[in-house]
């Protein structure tokens, strides 16, 4: 591959286009005028330097600000092409300067809080229900950060001068539950909110025009799509990338060459996929909705592929009974998962704030994949077991 830096497709700035075609052609724009169709894999791990006074200058201008050093690659924690492309394309869909990739989504959003902690902005505000490994990140002050939990007509009041960060999740893991971003915002002043946006994906919602500085993604889901990778990836403007990839180069969160081109395809088909899914979901809510062995279903007003439901009978039963729908954690794949999040995704919190965020025992959390929906149906159908004796259209739904 003969592109100079990790961030050389950067030069390529094409007029603005529709989120499918970016979906299909950023990071890959340089690719033509160099005889490729399909983007290179550099498996690399270091990089062959013949001036060393050049690379020592490289280096010490990427420990001042975090830029992506120029000319050609240094070492593999440092950056790679792989990678970056990825990176790019991610920072176009959501509509910001830059984007930063980490070995998981828990990786990534470790280095937002060690990012903001090392400035001296120790403090959290944060809005549940959110992912139950993040809030467990927060809640155990693993990494030296205080939370302040509170609803949304509170952050302003919660606000501290030692606050660095803000953090919410809409639609929220795994309740669905959704705020209204641009709100948000305004109530952080100036300090940065953070938007997990891996339920939405930037097909449903690009936080960043709403007034998010950061915008986070377990890019494991929706992003790679096939359940075959492991990533996280922050997508902000260029100061806060800077500091970021110090914090990555420093710790050595860094996302595999393999993984990044993963992502970059798995980017190409990602309006296709979570439109598909999400017109399947939003079947299933109706037909849940109107199932007497069901009390509650949450589906989000900007539609998705994530359903939230609430059963009369044994959650349990219910995920032993399911034949095609995959019982696993994860989300996001093209085949269809269920979990039981009060077990799994959200054990680790404590069981009363759990409830307290709208967690209850009885939710069972549905991941729609590209399956046929009447498929789908007949699955649930014969997983919730025999119907009982209550009114058609008893359930509850939340939108």
């Amino acid at each position: 591959m003969d592109t100079a830096t990790t961030g050389a497709y950067d030069d390529v700035r094409p007029a603005p286009r529709a989120l499918a075609t970016e979906a299909v052609h950023a990071g890959r724009d340089d690719l033509a005028r160099q005889g490729l169709h399909a983007p290179p894999i550099d498996l690399s791990t270091t990089y062959p330097s013949y001036d060393s006074r050049g690379e020592a200058a490289r280096i010490d201008a990427f420990a001042t600000d975090g830029a992506d050093p120029a000319g050609p690659p240094v070492y593999g924690r440092l950056g790679n092409p792989t990678v970056a492309r990825f990176e790019t394309a991610l920072a176009r869909l959501e509509g910001t300067e830059s984007a930063v990739a980490f070995a998981s989504g828990m990786a990534a959003l470790s280095a937002v809080l060690l990012a903001r902690s090392a400035t001296g902005l120790r403090h959290v505000v944060a809005v549940r229900p959110i992912y139950g490994c993040s809030d467990h990140l927060l809640t155990a002050g693993l990494l030296g950060t205080e939370v302040t939990w509170t609803d949304p007509a509170g952050i302003t009041d919660a606000l501290r001068p030692d606050t660095g960060l803000v953090m919410v999740e809409s639609p929220a893991n795994p309740t669905l539950a959704e705020l209204d971003l641009r709100a948000v915002a305004h109530a952080c002043g100036s300090v940065p909110l953070l938007v997990d946006n891996t339920f939405a994906t930037p097909v449903l919602q690009r936080p960043a025009e709403q007034g998010a500085r950061l915008v986070l993604h377990s890019a494991t889901k929706y992003l790679g799509g096939h359940g075959d990778v492991l990533a996280g990836v922050v997508a902000c403007d260029e100061e806060l990338a800077g500091r970021l990839r110090q914090i990555r180069f420093a710790t050595g969160g860094v996302l595999h060459p393999l993984a990044g081109y993963l992502l970059l395809r798995g980017l190409s088909t990602l309006p296709v996929r979570v439109r598909a899914a999400s017109a399947s979901a939003a079947e299933l809510a109706r037909r849940l909705a109107s199932d007497p062995r069901v009390s509650k279903v949450h589906y989000p007003r900007i539609g998705g592929a994530m359903i939230a439901f609430e059963v009369r009978g044994d959650p349990h039963e219910l995920i032993s009974r399911v034949r095609l729908v995959t019982p696993a954690v994860s989300l996001g794949s093209v085949d269809t998962l269920i979990q039981h999040p009060a077990s799994i995704s959200h054990r680790i919190v404590d069981a009363d704030d759990r409830r307290g965020a709208g967690v209850s025992d009885k939710l069972l959390r549905l991941s729609v994949g590209l399956e046929d929906v009447d498929d789908l149906w007949a699955d649930l159908d014969q997983a919730l077991g025999e119907r009982a004796r209550v009114p058609v259209g008893a359930a509850e739904a939340t939108r």
